[in-house]
């Protein structure tokens, strides 16, 4: 059974930090290009940050490039997603997924399984 299971999330203050995990399971993340999604409420979700499978490219939405890093860790099965420099506007729930595709990544693919998300709330 596929999953994807997000944690990491939560309150935060303006200008700090958090790391997302995303833990896999029922199959092998590294023949799957992966990465993050968000949606703030009353707004459509979108891609934050997509990682290859194949070749370590990866895209983040111009919104969080230079705050955000998202990196695999193919051993563990795991992605991450470190937020630095967090605002308001980062509020959202942040999900997790995945596609078995391999190539450049230019822009967040269509994606095939999902994790259901974690909370992340930037106030003071």
């Amino acid at each position: 059974q596929v999953q994807l299971v997000e944690s990491g999330g939560g309150l935060v203050q303006p200008g700090g930090s958090l790391r997302l995990s995303c833990a896999a399971s029922g199959f092998t993340l590294r023949d799957y290009a992966i990465g993050w999604f968000r949606q703030a409420p009353g707004k459509e979700r979108e891609g934050v940050s997509c990682i290859s499978s194949s070749d370590g490219s990866t895209y983040y939405a111009n919104s969080v490039k230079g705050r955000f890093t998202i990196s695999r860790d193919n051993a563990k099965n795991t992605l991450y997603l470190q937020m630095n420099s967090l605002k308001p506007e980062d509020t959202a729930v942040y999900y997790c997924a995945a596609r078995r595709i391999t190539g450049t990544v230019t822009r967040c693919p269509s994606m095939d399984y999902w994790g259901k998300g974690t909370l992340v709330t930037v106030s003071s």
